[in-house]
């Protein structure tokens, strides 16, 4: 069994905190229209850096899609732990692995 990707954990997150429904996390999906304005960004890198166990650097990251937010962790990921990222998939969050 493969673990999930860095897009479904995102999902995960925005389903359980932003109450968002799966049907609408896309990876090109903008966050402004999921109702997720820059302190609610602010607000989900904290939960992300929980998640992934990352630390945000100080610089601002124009994070404006959801895959944007997924390739940003992917690149953190990376370059903290020295391991490959798990690809942030193209489809939707619609899975029954969430």
């Amino acid at each position: 069994m493969s673990l999930p990707s860095t897009f479904d954990r995102l999902c995960a997150i925005l389903m359980k905190d932003y109450k968002l429904e799966a049907d609408q996390l896309k990876k090109d999906a903008p966050l402004e229209v999921l109702g997720i304005d820059s302190l609610g960004v602010a607000d989900l890198l904290f939960n992300v850096e929980d998640e992934f166990k990352i630390i945000l650097p100080p610089e601002p990251a124009q994070l404006l899609t959801i895959g944007d937010v997924a390739r940003y962790i992917d690149h953190l990921v990376a370059a903290q732990h020295g391991a490959s990222p798990s690809p942030a998939r193209p489809e939707s969050a619609a899975s029954s692995t969430l």
